[in-house]
């Protein structure tokens, strides 16, 4: 039910806020924070997030109407209750709106909590990981690269690829497992890695709806992919094309550095985003960074 108050003279109704989590400043709230980010990293920033935003837009508020406002005979407890809260409900609806101000500080602070991804030096491996405490970003990441770690390491064994360049590329072409190629039946391809079905290609085959780009247009198209039996699968057909075809051959020899890895992608034409060795540098990145948070 709306409470009324007076304000500037006038009964105003209110309506009654929604019950919102404890601040963070809080000890309770913050001991609560931390242990959802422990589960839930990402809801946790977003909570964060959101908290910053509404007391920014309670101070903005405030800040407003001390510049147009004067002090009247009218003025008592009262009329400067209703306006708090009336300035604490609009902030609290403006808050968490999408293109605010709470989603550029949830990225910011997914980015600290090395939740997205950032530049990767080159370098040989063990320089590549930021020595800092790195908090792993989602559970679903770290799953991927626990599950696909052994099958990763016989590709290595294979071609000489750090397997976590290929994990890191297996997690960005299939979107961390959650976007992996499907059978018209919704049954999974288990292609990690997007090969596609070649003329020279005996195999099961999935085709699919997809991007490419062409004379920089992204163009959706029908295409045949290669289907396996298992993940592991996968991992072993992407160590065959490797090894065996002539235009990954300098992509063999980029041995241990992760940029060199993902331009020669490029290079051979392996995708056809024109920001490919950038994004997949990002994702090695990431995986790098999950591995060393699981060691």
């Amino acid at each position: 039910m709306a409470a009324r108050l007076s304000l500037f003279g006038e009964a105003v109704a209110v309506n009654p806020l929604p019950a919102a989590p404890g601040l963070a400043g809080d000890a309770q709230s913050l001991a609560a924070l931390r242990t959802r980010a422990a589960t839930d990293p990402k809801a946790a920033a977003r909570e964060v997030a959101k908290q910053f935003e509404a007391l920014f837009m309670q101070e903005l508020m405030k800040s407003m109407r001390a510049a147009t406002l004067s002090s009247g005979m009218l003025d008592n407890e009262g009329s400067k209750l209703g306006t708090d809260m009336l300035d604490q409900q609009f902030a609290t609806q403006m808050t968490g709106l999408p293109g605010g101000l709470s989603e550029a500080i949830t990225k910011q602070l997914e980015r600290q909590m090395g939740m997205a991804p950032g530049p990767i030096p080159s370098g040989p491996a063990p320089a590549l990981v930021s020595q800092r405490p790195v908090r792993i970003p989602e559970r679903g990441a770290s799953e991927f690269v626990q599950r696909h770690t052994q099958a990763a390491q016989a590709a290595e064994a294979q071609t000489g690829i750090p397997a976590a360049f290929m994990i890191g590329q297996a997690a960005h072409e299939s979107g961390w497992g959650r976007h992996e190629i499907k059978h018209a039946d919704g049954s999974p391809s288990f292609n990690l890695f997007g090969i596609k079905a070649g003329a020279d290609w005996k195999g099961p085959v999935a085709e699919t709806l997809t991007t490419e780009v062409v004379n920089g247009q992204a163009v959706k198209t029908v295409a045949r992919f290669r289907a396996y039996a298992s993940h592991a699968e996968s991992f072993a057909d992407y160590a065959r094309l490797m090894r065996s075809s002539p235009r990954y051959q300098q992509v063999l020899a980029q041995g241990q550095d992760a940029s060199a890895f993902a331009n020669g992608l490029q290079r051979a034409g392996y995708a056809t985003d024109p920001a490919y060795a950038d994004k997949l540098t990002r994702v090695i990145n990431t995986t790098l960074r999950l591995q060393r948070a699981a060691s």
